[in-house]
């Protein structure tokens, strides 16, 4: 059996939210369409509880603790993986699932390596376990990074305040936002959404790259409040978002897990690549300015760049 299921799949951010239902989502898949798990969370009990819970559904699971906001820690992490690949105490490395992400209400926080906290957790750190894997993925593989829709603003959107991407040299990205600049959402929801948007042009650049056999695919699991993402903003921001989660339609992670898991490991999406934007279970095209290939060398550039100086 030569399926993206006959191997091991690593997802960040199993402990909660998407990240817990995607992983679980795979853990009670039949015996023949179930892979091994890589867990790659921080540690503690919630790492602990689903890695229990996959592994009472039958899945074979490693866990891995690991801080994305401390680049030393995502090193540690793939070298972990890796020795674990080598010595077969799980099947081989066939697909990575890029879920962790952070939306952080003061854009003068930083990570330990002194970096924007929302680009560093859901841009960087995932750039650095990538790149540090790539060469162990057995293909046909894929990578399967997690994407949103507020890199551009619709009608729904402006309606919400959701700030749109507003892009910059990515070394300015990487950047707090300076001692005498006030914290504001608008500022919080724009280094988001540049951090989706930079998922995007990596997602594109990426394939080029990738050995053969390696498709790259963005995932959207449509609009889910109240999950851990808000959970910088407040008790009451996820409260709120808790309950618009029982509105028809609106997406929730019961409802997007088994479509990130789907994504990753079915037959059905084999055909993605070149970061093709997946929306829930549809395909979807990008705005014409989310596939640039100027921005994305660039990209490809002060990441390693970024990634040095953290090293």
């Amino acid at each position: 059996m030569d399926s993206i299921a006959s191997g091991t799949v690593l997802i960040t951010g199993p402990t909660g939210g998407l990240g817990r239902a995607t992983a679980l989502a795979m853990a009670r898949r039949s015996a023949g369409e179930r892979p091994d798990l890589i867990l790659v969370g921080r540690p503690g009990r919630g790492l602990d509880a689903v890695a229990a819970d996959a592994r009472a559904a039958g899945a074979t699971v490693h866990e891995v603790g690991c801080d994305l906001a401390d680049l030393a820690q995502v090193r540690r992490a793939t070298q972990q993986v890796r020795e674990l690949l080598a010595s077969g105490a799980t099947r081989p490395l066939r697909a990575v699932i890029a879920n962790a992400g952070v939306g952080v209400a003061d854009t003068h926080k930083t990570s330990a390596d002194g970096f924007e906290l929302t680009f560093a957790v859901n841009y960087l750190a995932h750039a650095q376990l990538i790149g540090g894997l790539l060469a162990d993925l057995h293909t046909p593989a894929r990578v399967v990074l997690l994407g949103s829709n507020t890199y551009h603003q619709n009608v729904f959107r402006r309606i919400l305040h959701v700030a749109p991407a507003r892009w910059r040299d990515p070394i300015d990205l990487a950047a707090p936002t300076p001692s005498d600049v006030p914290a504001t959402i608008e500022l919080a929801g724009t280094a988001y959404s540049d951090s989706k948007l930079a998922l995007l042009y990596y997602a594109h650049e990426l394939q080029r790259r990738a050995p053969s056999g390696v498709s790259v695919v963005v995932f959207e699991p449509g609009f889910m409040p109240g999950t851990g993402l808000a959970r910088d903003h407040g008790a009451a921001a996820q409260r709120v978002g808790r309950l618009v989660e029982r509105i028809p339609r609106v997406s929730s992670p019961a409802r997007s897990g088994p479509m990130l898991a789907s994504v990753a490991l079915d037959e059905r999406w084999a055909h993605l690549r070149a970061g093709a934007f997946v929306v829930k279970d549809r395909e979807r095209e990008v705005q014409p300015f989310a596939s640039d290939p100027e921005r994305e060398a660039r990209l490809w550039e002060a990441t390693d760049e970024l990634l040095r100086s953290a090293g």
